[in-house]
């Protein structure tokens, strides 16, 4: 891992599940999103990294590239998981590296769930609408942040702004913008010719209707590579999906865990 630690959350015991968050936060907004879920299904060991230059995990100068970042979190799973096989969710971002660690390390990932995945390129970006509105943001956060909120969410009420509370808000000053813009100069993955690589585990797609971040056209065209994958594209939705949706998104991760279970890859030999 090139010297330089991941700080990580973990919970439970069982089965490992890596969750991986997007740009910009740290890992307790997807702990805040999927603890409650895994709350009710035993069994899983919940492992939330914070990604490099974000959170408490910092970002060596060393790490130039999405493929820098990629090795360094494949030398994570080797530190904390070793050969065993593990599910792998990713939203936004951090779907971006989970698509990359199934490409590399397709018989190790037991099942992949992709949550509002950033592409290559986002393209036919819907405009930005508000559904919901029932909570005016600059009656509790600053003008900075009720900005914030305003743009991530398309469902403004008590409980999404309680949850950019708990779980968004804390983490936005953390982020190492100078090592973030750094890697994003070579965001693209080396190997294109990995991009044509099917992984054939248990695969979750889900998308946010209203999603002005990255879209949810891209996601239906990412199916072809992914032939045991379920799709779904959720109303009243954008890109703080799993904060507008969590009974849906909790069903439909649910349903997937239930597909991983027996179709465990043969861990590769050491």
């Amino acid at each position: 891992m090139s010297g330089v630690p991941v700080h990580c959350a973990a919970f439970g015991d069982g089965a490992p599940v890596l969750v991986l968050h997007g740009s910009g936060v740290d890992h307790r907004e997807m702990a805040a999103v999927f603890e409650p879920m895994f709350g009710r299904l035993p069994g899983y060991r919940r492992i939330y990294p914070d990604l490099p230059g974000m959170g408490r995990t910092p970002a060596a100068a060393t790490l130039v590239s999405a493929d820098d970042v990629l090795d360094h979190l494949l030398g994570f799973v080797d530190s904390i998981v070793g050969p065993a096989p593990f599910r792998l969710i990713g939203h936004s971002a951090g779907a971006y590296f989970a698509r990359a660690m199934a490409r590399r390390r397709p018989r190790q990932v037991a099942g992949l769930a992709l949550v509002c995945p950033l592409g290559e390129i986002a393209r036919d970006l819907p405009e930005h609408e508000v559904l919901v509105v029932s909570v005016d943001p600059s009656e509790h956060l600053d003008a900075e942040d009720a900005a914030s909120f305003r743009e991530y969410f398309v469902v403004q009420t008590q409980a999404t702004l309680d949850r950019y509370l708990e779980a968004v808000a804390p983490s936005r000053g953390l982020a190492d913008e100078a090592a973030l813009e750094r890697i994003a100069q070579q965001w693209q993955f080396r190997s294109t010719a990995a991009d044509s690589q099917a992984y054939s585990g248990p695969t979750l797609i889900v998308a946010g209707r209203q999603d002005a971040t990255v879209g949810y056209k891209g996601a239906w065209e990412l199916l072809q590579l992914y032939p045991r994958a379920t799709f779904a594209v959720l109303d009243q939705a954008g890109h703080a999906l799993p904060h507008e949706q969590p009974d849906l998104l909790e069903a439909l991760v649910t349903e997937w865990l239930g597909r991983t279970v027996s179709q465990e890859p043969i861990p590769p030999v050491a």
